[in-house]
């Protein structure tokens, strides 16, 4: 069996296949590894471009646009190794980016994820928006990173290359054991796309499972590929999945207060689109809440299966402030800035 799947899930992503492949191919250890793509039913011509210039390459094929996170599960539950590292199609990697992962991972059976450092392909001296130098999350559900605070991103001058335990590994580039993801079911599929592997880690943290970056790996990323920052589609995703994402994970006891703050939060960042003519987003957060809505009695029944598990008290690699709060009142605009440190709590 594999030691490593280098799964990279694909949609009418050929230009980015022919770009990034190559160092794919070029970096990943063919005595331990093999590169399967997941085709989402592309409409372009990457399967014929994949069939003529990498036939070794494994192909699998899916009936139909199934999104990030039910693709990801399709694909996965067809393929067998110790470790899957899901990869996104506008990723370069850099060598020994594999080793330094595998490390990690052998390095004791609670840790379920790993990442590395990601960087800007078109800005190679700052950070990337996915992930960065470590995912982590405040008390009301808002995700940061080392490197990066809502739109703002660093520069990286080596200020977090210490490779740590963070609360979440991102989609874009990680490696998760594949027992723990068969296990678990893998991602919410009625998420589609975003934040389904914050979700994922969280999910196995309260299980009492960790996620770890490690600054001896890096790749660069494009980001926004599939979907650009300013579709409000996205908007929509990132809000209703957020909602749902702290739903199904907090402990019982700050549940309801902690939704209700959340919501009131989510109305004012609503109101802010709307200030800046962003109809679409503005439209896109009310959705996105009716949508949350709907969604209880199935997130209930998720709570109630898993009731054990969410029991848990509040994870050392949650912020216990207000993000909000402190990036646009306080200003405090880097990681460095909030003066926290999850190995401190």
């Amino acid at each position: 069996m594999l030691k490593v799947a280098i799964v990279i899930l694909n949609w009418n992503g050929r230009k980015y296949l022919e770009k990034f492949l190559p160092s794919v191919v070029n970096y990943s250890d063919p005595d331990i590894s093999g590169i399967f793509v997941a085709d989402n039913s592309s409409e372009d011509d990457s399967l014929e471009f994949l069939s003529e210039n990498y036939p070794d390459i494994k192909q699998i094929l899916l009936k139909k646009n199934y999104g990030f996170a039910e693709g990801y599960n399709r694909a996965l539950d067809q393929i067998e190794a110790d470790y899957f590292l899901l990869l996104n199609s506008d990723i370069e990697v850099t060598e020994n980016w594999l080793h330094a992962m595998i490390e990690v991972m052998d390095s004791s059976p609670l840790i379920a994820g790993v990442s590395p450092k990601i960087l800007a392909y078109d800005s190679k001296e700052f950070f990337e928006h996915a992930g960065a130098g470590g995912g982590f999350i405040d008390k009301y559900g808002y995700a940061f990173c080392r490197g990066r605070i809502f739109d703002t991103v660093e520069n990286d001058y080596g200020q977090y290359n210490k490779s740590i335990d963070v609360f979440w590994t991102t989609g874009a580039c990680m490696m998760v054991r594949s027992g723990l993801f068969k296990l678990t079911g893998g991602f919410d599929a009625d998420f589609f796309a975003h934040f389904e592997e914050i979700d994922y880690c969280w999910r196995l943290k309260n299980r009492g499972y960790r996620f770890v970056f490690t600054a001896n790996s890096h790749v660069f990323h494009v980001g926004g590929g599939t979907l650009h920052s300013s579709n409000p589609w996205k908007t929509y995703l990132n809000y209703r999945n957020n909602l749902s994402c702290m739903y199904k994970n907090l402990p019982p006891d700050i549940l309801s207060k902690t939704v209700f703050i959340r919501l009131v939060l989510d109305g004012i960042s609503s109101l802010r689109f709307l200030w800046k003519f962003k109809f679409g987003d503005f439209f896109a957060v009310i959705k996105a809440h009716f949508h949350f809505y709907s969604a209880i009695p199935r997130l209930r029944k998720f709570r109630a299966s898993e009731l054990q598990f969410v029991n848990r008290k509040f994870h050392k690699e949650m912020y216990p402030g207000n993000l909000v709060k402190e990036y646009f009142i306080s200003k405090k605009i880097s990681f460095s800035a909030l003066k926290w440190s999850p190995e401190r709590n």
